[in-house]
């Protein structure tokens, strides 16, 4: 792949017109591991756009922001917070993260500190205990901010289907597109629409500079 080329077309259909350092090394390091044992394009667009909806643009390993007000606890957690509730933890990450993800994915209870300790982190924003293990940093789970070990984790976990038992080979077969469909490998449905358009833009640069 001619790298110029491909970063010439994501910087305007994906990019706002402008790449940073951060951006363009983010990319790199997922473009350099298809590289070294390619898979079908439509993987690598389809993983590209994970990285670019989870990792808010960054193409980088990130924590989750989890500074939401009321009205943000509502709308993204609503199974978890009453109105009242949501406004008695609003702006308090930490609390927030305590309760959302408490009793599930391996965590213990609110008051274990599991849910703000096994936080979103990486390129796909791996949440909660038995996630953390699965990687073996479960005791570490800060080592998910790693470039390489980030890498890693968003390969094996949408190949394999490390996540949700959902892989893109479920999803991108010699018979089967489905750009919409392949967000149940990381989260269900959510902004499925917007994901599968932001693959279709990588997919295109990655074939313009193939």
């Amino acid at each position: 792949m001619d790298h110029s080329k491909f970063f010439d077309a994501v910087r305007t259909s994906l990019f706002g017109g402008r790449l940073s350092t951060n951006q363009v090394n983010g990319t790199e390091a997922i473009i350099d591991a298809w590289e070294t044992k390619p898979f079908d394009t439509r993987w690598l667009a389809y993983m590209l756009a994970t990285v670019f909806h989870e990792a808010d643009n960054t193409m980088c390993a990130i924590s989750e922001n989890l500074n939401y007000s009321a009205a943000g606890l509502r709308a993204t957690f609503p199974k978890y917070f009453t109105a009242s509730q949501a406004a008695s933890y609003a702006r308090q990450p930490q609390r927030i993260a305590n309760r959302a993800y408490a009793n599930r994915m391996g965590n213990g209870s609110e008051a274990s500190g599991d849910g703000w300790k096994y936080r979103g982190r990486g390129l796909v924003q791996i949440t909660g205990h038995d996630n953390y293990a699965k990687y073996g940093i479960a005791d570490d789970p800060d080592k998910a901010l790693d470039p390489t070990k980030a890498v890693e984790i968003l390969f094996d976990g949408m190949t394999n289907g490390r996540f949700t038992s959902r892989k893109l080979s479920d999803f991108f077969t010699a018979t089967m597109t489905d750009w919409v469909g392949a967000r149940k490998i990381i989260n269900g449905s959510d902004r499925a629409n917007d994901i599968a358009g932001y693959a279709k833009k990588f997919l295109a640069a990655i074939e313009g500079a193939s």
